[in-house]
This record gives C-alpha cells, sequence and structure tokens, in this order.
C-alpha cells in the first residue's frame, strides 16, 4: 500500500514494563492503526525505558528523521520514573516551565476527590517551553502539542484509555487538518485449505499488476480443513471509488486463483 508522500509518522512507545513484556504494548497497535486509517504512513515503532537520556535520543532521532507526526504514549505522571517531558525538553533544547492551564485542571481534579496539590502532582503540569497542553477528559495527566519546524509532536500519556481519549477528542482532528486528503480501503477474508507458500508466486505477481494496492497474509493455524489465512487487502487513493475499485480488482483475482486451487473461502 502506498500513502501520500511527506506523511511519514513515528510512534515512540516509554516504559520499562513495556521492555521486560510486564505490559502488552497495545498503544503501538491502535496509534498505528488509527494513523495509517487517516493516511499516514507509520514508518517507525521504537520503544524505549524510561531514562531521559534514552527518551531524548528518541526524540532527537524522530526529529532528524523524515517524520511529519512524532506521537508517543507513556511517562506523563507523577511518579520518580514518569521523565518523558525531560527528556523531550532535552531533545528541544527547551526548558520545562509551569504551564498554569494545566495546573488549574490537575488542581480542580484533585479537588473534586478531596485533594490538594503537592510537588508530585504540580510536576505533571511542567511542559517543554513550545508545548500546548491537551486535556485529558478521564484522567489527570494532560497531553502536549508542539510544533516544531515541520514536525507535529503528541506527547501523550500510557494509560489506555487516556491515551485514546485525548487522541479521538483532540490529536485526531489535527491530524485530519494537518494530513493527506486520501481514503483508507481494506478488504478483508480468509482462505481454508492452500498453503500460503502455495500462493506467494500469485500475490507477488498481482503486486506487480497493482503496485498501488498492499496484500498482507496471516497463516493462522492448521486444521483438519487445512491452513487457515487471513488475508487483508488495502489501498488508498485521494477518490474514495478509485481506491475501492483498486481493491475489488485485486480481491476478485485472489478469490478466483484460491477457489481455482481447492480453496474455501469466508469472509
Amino acid at each position: 500500500m502506498s500513502q501520500a508522500s511527506g506523511y511519514e509518522a513515528w510512534i515512540i512507545s516509554i516504559g520499562n514494563e513495556l521492555l521486560i513484556g510486564k505490559v502488552t504494548n497495545t498503544n503501538l497497535a491502535w496509534l498505528g492503526r488509527k494513523l495509517t486509517l487517516l493516511g499516514y504512513n507509520v514508518r517507525r515503532g521504537l520503544i524505549l525505558s524510561d531514562d531521559i537520556e534514552d527518551i531524548e535520543w528518541g526524540f532527537r532521532t524522530a526529529l532528524g528523521s523524515n517524520a511529519k507526526v512524532i506521537v508517543s504514549t507513556g511517562g506523563l505522571g507523577p511518579t520518580f520514573d514518569d521523565k518523558t517531558l525531560e527528556g523531550v525538553a532535552a531533545a528541544l533544547d527547551e526548558k520545562l516551565v509551569l504551564n498554569e492551564k494545566s495546573l488549574e485542571e490537575i488542581r480542580k481534579k484533585y479537588e473534586r476527590i478531596g485533594l490538594s496539590l503537592n510537588p508530585a502532582r504540580i510536576k505533571m503540569a511542567r511542559i517543554p517551553e513550545s508545548g500546548k497542553p491537551l486535556y485529558n477528559p478521564v484522567g489527570t495527566a494532560p497531553g502536549v502539542y508542539i510544533t516544531k519546524s515541520d514536525k507535529h509532536i503528541f506527547v501523550l500519556p500510557g494509560v489506555p484509555k487516556e491515551m485514546k481519549a485525548i487522541f479521538e477528542t483532540q490529536v485526531e482532528r489535527i491530524l485530519k487538518e494537518i494530513g493527506p486528503k486520501i481514503f483508507f480501503i481494506e478488504k478483508t477474508f480468509t482462505s481454508i485449505g492452500i498453503p500460503e507458500s502455495e500462493l506467494a508466486l500469485f500475490t507477488n505477481r498481482l503486486v506487480r499488476e497493482e503496485p498501488s494496492v498492499y496484500i498482507k497474509s496471516h497463516p493462522k493455524c492448521v486444521e483438519s480443513r487445512g491452513p487457515i489465512i487471513e488475508f487483508h487487502v488495502t489501498a488508498s487513493s485521494r477518490n474514495r471509488r478509485e481506491a475501492e475499485e483498486k481493491v475489488e480488482r485485486v480481491v476478485e483475482k485472489l478469490m478466483r486463483y484460491l477457489i481455482e486451487k481447492g480453496a474455501v473461502i469466508e469472509e
């Protein structure tokens, strides 16, 4: 699948818990899917430890790449190991400053449950100088939006429900405004009875014939009826009907070949 050039995206996941396998990185999968559906070409996914130098390196690397959009998750809370914004500030050569708007929102949230501000809670309101806070509708730590040259940086919490809430209420709108105006079309189906190796030459030929269409096959398992393969056929275009026709054309050819080989198709 080919997306509009100039719309590369990187995802940075931060947290020791991800690296040691204690937590599954569902944020990466969710964001990758969201960004792809918005027309962005997701080129890199970095997983970094809760270390300021590692975080700085990750963001400096992303800032030095062709990425137009950088989205990070994790490390925005009140504890000692929440160091993401320190690393981001270092990568930007900026200072962390107390954002009064964020501080007021944090204060209100703690007052509702009978708690007052303390240094750990105030810490969540310190953001890079050029940053703008992103309101967290379901949690406490705000996200941060930063623009640097032609880069758009979104620093989001690691808690999935908080990350998704900020993304869907604020980030997605910005990404639509700055992103490619294209349509992403996908068709998924399953074949039973033919191994993936039997199909490789044919799918390779299809991709050469339709270079703007992406065919991904996922072998699932082998059961009494034979190998099970899940197919995802995708295309993107500025014209919806054009993308739909490309996908329909390739799916028809692929299904016809599978049926001729004796496979059973399940849609």
